[in-house]
């Protein structure tokens, strides 16, 4: 039986770093946490696929809000998808919508062609279509290697069923992945309750901040996200024992 898998979503090159310490199997590579993740430049990519060796996925996702992109928009998909193959990335982490909230499937065809060999997953585009079955369908047409889904709600502990229902409707043709809000201390029930083989999270936490003068008055910095690590190793564990 295929050994159940965690993928830390990971937003700089120190959580990479302790994912795989950890004993995470994959990365998604995200720029801006705050916005829901992003594409993470160049330079950054370049870096982690240097020091890491597990998988690397970085997310294609050149703005935040919908999924909903222009020409313009898609060609900059396509050359970050080129990038991540010359420095190479395992796979990408990628996601459409049509004008009707339901999955491009045409764009998302292109860009799975765009990016082979690298494989694909969708990512939460998915959970705002208007019809998860549909779209899984959809999905799985595209040549996708697996969904990122919190089941269409914002935190995938509560969508047990619906992800349930998902993991059986895939067969094995596809990977259903639960994501957001995915906790060591929810983990078990979540495994129960989806049957899922990959799980993913970013078991983040605010790293402090080391510098030795910080001007108070100044409230505009925002945070720096690490891994944290013992989080990490005792959702590995969780998954290994279950």
């Amino acid at each position: 039986m295929q050994q159940k898998q965690l993928e830390v979503c990971a937003f700089n090159i120190q959580a990479c770093i302790i994912a795989e310490r950890a004993g995470a199997a994959r990365v998604e590579l995200c720029d801006n946490p705050i916005e829901g993740g992003t594409t993470p430049s160049y330079g950054v990519i370049k870096q982690v696929r240097e020091k890491i060796g597990i998988d690397l996925f970085p997310i294609i996702r050149p703005r935040s809000g919908n999924y909903f992109y222009c020409k313009d928009e898609y060609n900059i998909i396509k050359h970050d998808a080129e990038a991540c193959k010359i420095l190479g990335c395992n796979g990408i982490s990628v996601g459409t919508q049509n004008i009707h909230g339901e999955i491009d499937t045409e764009w998302l065809k292109r860009i799975v062609e765009w990016a082979w060999p690298l494989r694909v997953t969708c990512n939460r585009a998915f959970d705002g279509t208007p019809d998860p079955f549909k779209a899984l369908e959809d999905i799985i047409a595209c040549g996708c290697e697996r969904v990122l889904t919190s089941g269409q709600l914002s935190a995938a502990p509560d969508a047990g069923i619906l992800l349930g229902q998902l993991v059986k409707q895939a067969a094995g043709r596809i990977s259903i992945m639960p994501g957001a809000g995915v906790k060591s201390n929810n983990l078990e029930k979540l495994i129960a309750e989806s049957g899922a083989r990959e799980y993913h999270s970013s078991a983040r936490k605010a790293a402090l901040n080391p510098l030795t003068y910080i001007n108070t008055n100044v409230t505009d910095y925002g945070n720096v996200y690490i891994a944290d690590e013992d989080e990490v190793r005792t959702m590995v564990a969780i998954l290994k024992a279950n």
